[in-house]
């Protein structure tokens, strides 16, 4: 039965020497939601939430919304009942009609913070059950297809003159595939070509290169870049337009052969669905702390397979939501590959006693109980931000 439902603010200082510059603006602090499911048998589950798709962002509103709105539909239910939770919290004061009727009654906030913060709630439900059971979350998805997964270096903003040497220092680190940034925050499509040629130089053609433009070109300039790069050999092009623009979207996908990523800000299996339908998308981008947790998530990659796509889960974020996008590429086969932050992350390396370790460029899979992570209270206790 859960007890308690908790949900705090963290936020990381970045050190002016460590902080780098984007078309976010400067990167000076990592934020995100830690959530905390307690039940009656001991145990605490792990959840994360995030409301936006980088680092930035204020999360008062959505602790706020954890703990006056959600966390009563949570208390004195049983926490193995990780559908029907989902479903309460999703469909609101008409989840009972969904086991009758077999489809959703959606709630208006059926988008936005609400679905993020039951992307907290559904990791730390996951978590807890794994605990309860003894195994570790992959176990609970249908068990371990793969030992091992590939993660990729996501970095890559420093501008031409210096990205081939950013670039090699991931490789140097063991990474067999690497992401540069691209887009408005370089100073014209010709200056992303001349950065993206440059890495290619600098990597040779054994390292994988992918580059994220993070929605900010119009259509004729994502496809003017892609023209330009077509000899590059990119293993795809992330978000060469804005998200609202998914008929736009499919226009750059029709125009290129190199496969188009996207859906880190999408939320539950009706958005990716939608990218789906309208042929506008190559690898599926869910984040698991945005798009619905590790249930919505699932769905997701089901979607993905039936349409031979693959999925490789944003995973900008904290600990919890890189073990969450872990656990679930031990079991699931269309996800081919983790992103790795390359950024000054504390909430990645700093707030769990288990380090997420490169080896040849895997991640190897986890053994233990749940999501596998112990919180280092006292560096949760120094990052949380009063409420």
């Amino acid at each position: 039965m859960i007890t308690a439902v908790r949900a705090a603010w963290l936020r990381a200082e970045i050190p002016a020497a460590r902080r780098h510059t984007s078309d976010f603006g400067v990167n000076d602090s990592f934020n995100t939601c830690l959530i905390e499911i307690d039940t009656d048998a001991g145990l605490t589950g792990l959840g994360e939430a995030k409301v936006g798709v980088g680092n930035l962002g204020n999360y008062a509103a959505l602790v706020a919304l954890i703990h006056a709105e959600l966390a009563p539909l949570l208390l004195g239910r049983d926490a193995r009942d990780v559908t029907a939770l989902w479903e309460a919290v999703y469909n609101g004061t008409r989840a009972h009609y969904v086991a009758a009727h077999g489809r959703t009654f959606p709630i208006v906030g059926r988008r936005g913070i609400t679905v993020s913060a039951l992307s907290g709630i559904d990791m730390a439900l996951w978590d807890l059950l794994g605990k309860a059971l003894g195994q570790p979350v992959w176990r609970l998805l249908g068990g371990r297809l793969r030992e091992r997964i590939p993660a990729y270096a996501s970095g890559g903003w420093a501008p031409v003159g210096g990205v081939g040497k950013q670039l090699r220092q991931y490789v140097e680190r063991g990474h067999r595939a690497v992401k540069m940034r691209v887009g408005l925050q370089d100073r014209s499509v010709d200056d992303s070509a001349a950065r993206v040629r440059e890495a290619r130089q600098a990597l040779g053609p054994e390292v994988g290169l992918m580059v994220d433009a993070h929605g900010t070109w119009s259509v004729r300039e994502a496809q003017r870049f892609a023209r330009k790069v077509a000899d590059c050999d990119l293993a795809w092009l992330e978000e060469p337009v804005s998200p609202d623009n998914v008929a736009g979207q499919a226009e750059v996908r029709a125009a290129t052969d190199i496969p188009i990523a996207a859906g880190e800000s999408e939320q539950t299996r009706f958005a990716f669905r939608d990218l789906i339908e309208a042929r506008a998308v190559d690898v599926l981008q869910p984040d698991v702390a945005i798009a619905g947790g590790i249930t919505e998530t699932l769905r997701i990659c089901a979607l993905a397979a039936t349409h031979g796509l693959t999925v490789a889960p944003h995973l900008w974020g904290g600990a919890v939501l890189f073990a969450s996008g872990l656990h679930l590429a031990v079991a699931t086969p269309c996800v081919t590959t983790l992103e790795f932050s390359r950024g000054e992350n504390p909430l990645l390396n700093d707030l769990v006693e288990e380090p997420f370790e490169l080896v040849d460029g895997y991640v190897l899979a986890p053994d233990r109980p749940g999501l596998g992570l112990t919180l280092r209270r006292d560096v949760v206790h120094a990052m949380t931000v009063p409420a």
